[in-house]
């Protein structure tokens, strides 16, 4: 009975502690992603999302609108539209979750897919990426507030 006790209490420290470790280095797989790149004007891999075609109804006021700061689970993710002829023409990440090596990985890869795919759907209704599900959702949500701004 002493040794089944002694058995489980070892596996339930050992699972503790994997969870933890995991928490703090992110579980996320993510393509690396040589640190010498930036977030914004990079295209690293292909995507895996479909993005829907930009509709000729997309039209937004002139200028550059920041959203809001999301929160991305390992940090927060913000950004500024940047609209011009009344068409979303660039996005800028002005803040996203860059604490942990995991972290940069994931978003060197994500955000630049995240942000081509938002400027050629013209909204921020864009499929998320695999292995950035925290990233996509925040982006999303912080462009969104930007664009509801930009909003004729």
């Amino acid at each position: 009975m002493l040794k089944k006790l002694a058995v489980a209490g070892f596996v339930i420290v050992t699972f503790i502690m994997y969870s933890l470790h995991q928490r703090n280095e992110g579980s996320q797989a993510a393509q690396k992603v040589p640190k010498n790149q930036t977030n914004t004007s990079q295209t690293t891999a292909p995507s895996s999302s479909a993005i829907t075609p930009a509709s000729s109804a997309a039209n937004y006021k002139d200028g550059s609108y920041t959203g809001k700061s999301s929160d991305a689970f390992y940090g927060f993710v913000q950004v500024r539209a940047t609209i011009t002829s009344g068409k979303l023409t660039d996005i800028t990440v002005l803040d996203y979750p860059q604490d942990r090596d995991t972290s940069i990985q994931i978003n060197d890869s994500a955000l630049p897919q995240l942000k081509q795919e938002a400027i050629q759907a013209q909204a921020a209704q864009v499929d998320g990426i695999s292995g950035a599900t925290d990233t996509s959702r925040a982006f999303t949500e912080s462009l969104g507030d930007a664009l509801a701004q930009a909003a004729a």
